[in-house]
């Protein structure tokens, strides 16, 4: 009886022994398995065309933050090579095996490299080279918004054709994730407005000459001096950077193909000291704002100075700093606030387009987020309101002659137009005898006032043209 227990015991003992082998050996080779996976990560190769500033802000986050995107990717991203007229100048990184070319097309026509970034701005050279790329079936990422703005339809279409991916995060709002926003997070949403600031040199300008009392020009001049503003400065301070990014931002909020050239265009270079402290006498602040809003059958779109209320959020937004504002029927009003523009709020904004295509190919899919937001099939021709069929409120200022009847006069001219006023607020007259005089009007329409102002303008009443600025009371 003892003997038979024994023998239990030891035959207990013996499986219980080589299941704990059977269980290190399990380890062990399932830590092979791993180590030999790992070792086997997908490696996803990068070519860069252009390597200027933004060109070397993404070169070296995919440098110094190899690890980090490796960790989160799961993916290997290798930077191939770059592709840069000037190979001679030190851009202060280190490239390692990285090869640094001339030649665009070893870029383009290499069968290793998987995605290519167009970081050289401009709508030719660079919409030639996007075309390339699409249809040697390698995805693109660019923060080219002026080449999207003017041929977007025809890039997107290029990239169906050749089932290969197109990504611009950072052509609108720098570090700011607006594609992202309006393409995934708002996607159950109908946007009924957008207002944002969208250029980092006018809202500096602007913010000196509210805070310094500084003319445009010596603004404008400080900001080229800080590097905020280009020498040749007339893409940002006339509001046309500012409408191509609204043209893309358009499209994916509402389906809409991409039209720029129905946007109403104002700059900033008309903008004073004098009319910038009297909205602030009336609580407002101006800002050159992108205004967007949805009307089912038609779309505002519009690029010009505004006067906001100083309660609303844009109205705090200062210096060379962008922001968004959104409201959408299940959100409700959101907003965005970050860097436009710089070499690392870009190339971040770029890094982020690099890892979500790299992820597509890591599960073998293509095109999973439409490019503009919609399938292309569901893309339509949206009409942009005509800026004269506009109904807003208005700021108007007259330099006015100091002689008896003047103000009824304008006013006068205004109410046979069917411009109601709301409130008029005169100075003491200036050193050349005139006054001014400045009218906030009620809601009327575009063209009633520029029909009124002209005929204001021919009298003589007052000197010089009148100033215009639209008032947007409910921006969201």
């Amino acid at each position: 009886m003892i003997n038979s227990w024994a023998l239990k015991v030891k035959s207990f003992l013996t499986w219980a022994v080589l299941y704990c082998i059977y269980l290190i050996f399990n380890l062990l080779f399932s830590r092979k398995l791993l180590a030999g996976e790992n070792n086997a990560m997908k490696t996803i190769h990068i070519g860069i065309l252009g390597f200027g500033v933004v060109g070397t802000g993404v070169a070296s986050l995919l440098t110094q933050k190899k690890d980090l995107l490796e960790s989160r990717i799961g993916a290997r991203l290798n930077l191939k090579t770059i592709a840069d007229i000037d190979t001679q100048t030190d851009r202060g990184i280190d490239l390692g095996t990285t090869a640094l070319v001339q030649d665009a097309m070893a870029v383009l026509t290499d069968p290793d490299i998987d995605i290519v970034v167009e970081l050289i701005g401009g709508e030719t050279v660079a919409r030639k080279f996007i075309l390339t790329a699409l249809e040697n079936k390698k995805h693109v990422v660019t923060a080219n918004k002026a080449l999207l703005a003017a041929f977007g339809n025809e890039l997107v279409n290029t990239a169906r054709k050749n089932q290969a991916d197109l990504a611009f995060e950072a052509s609108c709002g720098g570090c700011m994730p607006i594609i992202k926003t309006l393409r995934e997070s708002l996607v159950a949403n109908d946007i009924n407005t957008m207002s944002a600031i969208l250029n980092g040199t006018c809202n500096y300008i602007l913010t000196r000459i509210s805070q310094d009392g500084s003319s445009f020009e010596d603004a404008l001049k400080t900001a080229q001096k800080l590097g905020f503003a280009e020498a040749e400065p007339s893409l940002d301070i006339d509001g046309h950077d500012t409408a191509h990014k609204l043209a893309i931002l358009n499209s994916l909020a509402h389906g809409m193909e991409i039209n720029l050239k129905d946007i109403h265009v104002e700059g900033i270079r008309h903008i004073t000291p004098t009319d910038i402290e009297f909205a602030k006498s009336f609580g407002y602040t101006i800002k050159l704002l992108a205004i967007g809003k949805f009307h089912g059958d038609h779309v505002e779109a519009r690029v010009h100075p505004t006067m906001i209320d100083n309660a609303n959020p844009l109205s705090h937004v200062d210096h060379s700093m962008n922001a968004i504002a959104i409201d959408a029927n299940a959100t409700g009003k959101t907003m965005l606030y970050g860097r436009g523009a710089g070499m690392m709020p870009t190339a971040s904004a770029v890094l982020s387009d690099i890892a979500d295509i790299a992820r597509n190919i890591i599960c073998s899919t293509v095109r999973r987020v439409p490019i503009l937001g919609y399938p292309e099939d569901n893309i339509r021709k949206i009409p942009i309101l005509p800026m004269k069929e506009l109904m807003t409120k208005y700021y108007l200022r007259f330099e006015a002659q100091d002689h008896p009847g003047v103000l009824s006069r304008i006013s006068g001219i205004l109410g046979e137009n069917r411009i109601s006023i709301r409130s008029v607020h005169q100075k003491g007259r200036n050193t050349s005898g005139r006054v001014p005089v400045v009218m906030i009007t009620h809601t009327a329409k575009e063209a009633w006032v520029q029909t009124a102002l002209s005929k204001i303008s021919v009298t003589d009443c007052v000197v010089g043209d009148p100033m215009v600025i639209r008032i947007e009371d409910e921006v969201a």
